[in-house]
């Protein structure tokens, strides 16, 4: 898997060129690592972040047009993909861990709608049910930023667990967010054992001149943050909303912050499936 795509390459030697000329030291090497991390982050959070954005700026002002802003959001982000992909901002492998992400996305939406556990309120041309197709994209958002950070940080792994029963345990979680409707909600269980498996595993990352090193739980905690993050800024601009909100909107319940803490290992083996986890060997 190749770090940068063309257009990458180009821009990441124009900031080398810049960043190399700045004064070294403590405190100036942790200055330029902190701005770096930001900015990588950002650019891996290119297509989410233009979705949350366009999604924020329609609450703000929507005009009659005859489109709804659901259809508007489809259309969008369907132009978002290919400029991504003609423009090179995006590898043809990371498209493919979108198109899952949409596909196991869009099968949870529709079971989770019918069931009550949201809705979205407006009206849709391009829907499936009370799905509309916009709403695959946004777990393709997820699926986008986990695929483009392992190459811009160049991410390797000490002490990653084996693939097959990631595999299984990502398959138990998928199945818990349908059956706890039915039977017995096994999360806990699910956590146990996610922890388990992950105890011993970390992740290290290049940012600018040095690696760093963060455990793979912790890493989940704060991508499943930000996620909880974004979630409240959508439903706050109604693409969404949860039972409590009908009648106005209310912060999301800090329990959606442990489904995406689940939903971050189902993020990570999907990812797996394009990206196989590259082991981290210790430079003497």
């Amino acid at each position: 898997m190749g770090q940068f795509t063309s257009l990458e390459a180009r821009i990441d030697a124009a900031a080398h060129a810049v960043l190399a000329r700045l004064a070294r030291g403590r405190l100036a090497d942790g200055a330029v690592e902190f701005l770096v991390f930001g900015l990588k982050q950002a650019w891996a959070c290119l297509f989410g972040g233009l979705m949350l954005g366009m999604i924020l700026a329609t609450r703000l002002w929507w005009p009659e047009i005859g489109l709804a802003r659901y259809d508007f959001w489809f259309l969008a982000a369907l132009l978002i993909q290919i400029g991504m992909l003609v423009f090179r901002l995006e590898t043809l492998s990371e498209a493919k861990v979108i198109l899952i992400f949409h596909v196991v996305g869009t099968g949870m939406e529709l079971f989770k709608t019918a069931a009550g556990s949201w809705i979205y309120p407006e009206e849709a041309l391009f829907r499936i049910g009370g799905v509309p197709l916009f709403s695959g994209f946004m777990y393709a958002c997820v699926g986008s930023y986990m695929a483009r950070i392992q190459r811009i940080f160049d991410i390797r792994f000490s002490h990653y667990p084996p693939i097959w029963m990631t595999m299984l345990l990502a398959l138990a979680i998928y199945i818990n967010f349908f059956s706890h409707h039915f039977i017995f909600d096994f999360r806990w269980v699910l956590f146990a054992v996610l922890a388990l498996l992950y105890f011993r595993s970390s992740m290290h990352y290049r940012v600018f001149r040095f690696r760093h090193r963060m455990p793979m739980l912790l890493a989940f905690l704060l991508v499943a943050l930000f996620i909880w993050i974004g979630e409240n800024i959508g439903t706050w601009s109604r693409a969404w909303i949860y039972p409590d909100q009908a009648d106005g909107w209310s912060l999301v319940s800090w329990s959606k912050l442990g489904s995406w803490y689940l939903l971050m290992l189902i993020s990570v083996v999907l990812v797996t499936l394009v990206h196989p986890p590259r082991a981290y060997q210790q430079v003497s």
